[in-house]
């Protein structure tokens, strides 16, 4: 369908003379276009859907860019992508070379803050909003947080020096009830009493206009008339976490009536200090199949618009459905077997886990530190705590696995989903760093399964463990292996040969064995003698097998969904010159820049991590190396 208005819009100034009955008409064109292009592409349906009007009112009423707009986390900034000039580019949104699905500054001069994680905007907008000030400068600054979002602790180190330092900035907090899974704890629960209390700001506003009108002489008298304004706060009202924090506060809000929406941003936009504009808002607003489930109208692939159907070709189970699966297999027979997720319970697929075992399962929200150290504590406790994670997230986690978990050796494992690409979501999820960040850190152990199948017996071996243990496995489809067979454990620390090769010897990590396997076959035809070896363990090193490797081949080819420096690779490298081992190296893997959205299967060909990749590159390094001799230690 035709938007008549939205194709008019080249900036958001061109709105800002329309009336209301204009801005409901756009909303609406919005809504088409967002759920058109995602029923193609997929993307983040919900959120954007859920934020429309609240994308309008924002840059209707503050004069972006020059105020500055920072969006935490792009989940629902797809109308603002919209009303920014990029209407005709945004069929492409998360495809190679087309539009970020987040915010991006190169994109526009209106993403002021890019962002795949949650909760950093406060910080953000309080860093902005101070060096304006002290550069003397005039803008607005304006943050938009989802209520999950404030579930961090970031957030409130944010809140806690924005409500101390009463600088300028308005807080917007987008209260859907929902983060990717419905919202959890305490302060999901207050914002519910506040949400579930319509006659608040009404009753406040009646206690403050009729104290402002009592005629009031001296300053005796007016401090007497803002004391008795607090009293009252305090005696009739319900205590107010923002305002005790010193912020002021308009709320709640129905965050799509534009009517209602527009004068409260304007006041906000007024008030000297800090404001927290509380905003209700429904995600996947205006279309039904994302309100009525809007955990799966999160990050969706393609579905049907009328009915609301994922297209999905059959394909085997993912990864992530293969390790939840196994996890409850074994909690069945494994009571001290607790499962830990920081928001993600769909996305991890630890659903399953809370289905079948709720006393024993935990959704700590958007807190992946907490998570971490709150793992740890149950593990001192005696259970066998799983946190599963999305690699990129446990970046957010780091000094927690080093200080709470690795430094007390406690048995915590780390169920490290999407290790690898990941695809449209882009640079901000690329699960490529976390070998890098955890081989470093004494006492934790790393392993990655070729297949399904190894994933299953891995987890197996983790539990006998009595160290910190992270088990990589990969965003997507596994390879449809047969799984019904008993669960036992591999031998911890051994590598598996899968061919012998006199002139090189490839050695591999997780599923990328397979493309390797596929690139001896084609050198082979070649007449190259390559051997292939499924190192599973990136710590400890499979030692007495390296050994071998270093006797019997010519050159060493390793390869790894990952970044290079500091990978996998790396530790080879280093065990070899711990050994005093002359052998040349090859690394594959992923290179020192971050990787933008597109297919894995794309990056995988351009990084040459296919098997026609590796093949060119054996080959290649096989002439350049002319079978370099090598120095053995005895």
């Amino acid at each position: 369908m035709e938007a008549k208005l939205l194709v008019s819009v080249h900036s958001p100034r061109d709105i800002r003379n329309w009336s209301v009955l204009q801005l409901e008409e756009l909303a609406q064109e919005l809504r088409r276009v967002i759920i058109e292009t995602t029923s193609q592409s997929g993307g983040h349906v919900g959120a954007s859907l859920g934020a429309v009007e609240l994308a309008i009112a924002l840059h209707y009423v503050y004069d972006t860019p020059s105020d500055k707009l920072i969006w935490d986390i792009g989940h629902q900034a797809y109308a603002h992508k919209l009303l920014t000039d990029r209407y005709e580019e945004f069929s492409t949104i998360r495809q190679l070379n087309g539009l970020s699905g987040f915010l991006k500054r190169r994109e526009s001069e209106y993403d002021v803050w890019e962002a795949g994680h949650a909760s950093t905007s406060l910080s953000a907008a309080m860093g902005l909003a101070s060096a304006r000030d002290l550069r003397k400068e005039r803008y607005g600054v304006v943050a938009v947080i989802g209520d999950g979002a404030l579930t961090a602790g970031m957030a409130w180190e944010a809140m806690n020096q924005i409500g101390q330092t009463k600088t300028n900035l308005v807080v917007v907090v987008n209260d859907n009830s929902m983060s990717i899974a419905p919202n959890v704890g305490a302060f999901s629960r207050y914002l519910t009493e506040l949400r579930s209390a319509p006659a608040y700001t009404r009753m406040k506003q009646e206690i403050e206009q009729l104290l402002d009108s009592v005629p009031v002489v001296g300053g005796r008298l007016r401090k007497t008339v803002e004391r008795v304004k607090d009293l009252l706060h305090h005696a009739v009202l319900p205590r107010n976490v923002f305002e005790e924090l010193g912020f002021k506060y308009y709320g709640p809000v129905d965050g799509h009536n534009l009517s209602e929406l527009i004068p409260v941003l304007r006041n906000a936009q007024l008030v000297d200090g800090p404001v927290v504009v509380h905003v209700i808002t429904k995600k996947g607003r205006g279309y039904g199949p994302a309100e009525e489930r809007p955990g799966e109208f999160h990050g969706p692939g393609p579905f049907e618009i009328h009915s609301g159907k994922f297209i999905k070709k059959p394909q085997p189970k993912s990864y992530s459905q293969i390790f939840s699966e196994a996890l409850v297999e074994l909690g069945a027979t494994h009571p001290e077997i607790v499962a830990v997720t920081a928001a993600m319970p769909d996305g991890t697929k630890l659903d399953r886990f809370q289905q079948a075992f709720p006393n024993r399962f935990y959704d700590v929200g958007i807190a992946e530190q907490h998570a971490a150290t709150f793992s740890a504590g149950l593990a001192l406790g005696g259970m066998r705590p799983v946190f599963a994670v999305y690699s990129t997230f446990l970046q957010r986690a780091y000094d927690q696995v080093v200080h709470d978990i690795c430094h007390q050796d406690l048995p915590v494992i780390l169920g490290i989903d999407r290790a690898g690409l990941v695809g449209g979501d882009g640079a901000t999820h690329q699960g490529v760093y976390d070998i890098s960040f955890l081989r470093a850190v004494p006492n934790m152990e790393i392993a990655m399964g070729k297949d399904e199948v190894e994933l299953r017996q891995l987890l197996v071996s983790a539990l006998e463990r009595p160290h910190p243990v992270a088990l990589r496995y990969p965003r997507g489809a596994s390879r449809g292996l047969d799984i019904t067979g008993p669960l036992n454990p591999i031998p911890w620390g051994k590598s598996e040969w899968l061919a012998r090769g006199e002139d090189a010897t490839i050695i591999a990590i997780g599923p990328i064995v397979y493309a390797a396997l596929s690139a001896r076959e084609i050198l082979a035809q070649e007449g190259y003698r390559v051997g292939v070896v499924n190192a599973r363990f990136i710590k400890p090193l499979d030692s007495d097998l390296l050994r071998v490797v270093a006797q019997e081949t010519n050159a060493i080819i390793t390869c790894e969904e990952h970044a290079v420096a500091g990978g996998f690779g790396s530790a080879i490298n280093e065990w070899f010159n711990e050994q005093a081992i002359r052998i040349p190296i090859l690394n594959g893997g992923l290179p020192d820049e971050f990787i933008d959205h597109g297919s894995a299967s794309y990056y995988l060909n351009f990084y040459e991590l296919n098997a026609d990749g590796i093949a060119r590159r054996v080959r290649m390094w096989l002439h350049q190396k002319e079978k370099a001799p090598k120095q053995i230690k005895s």
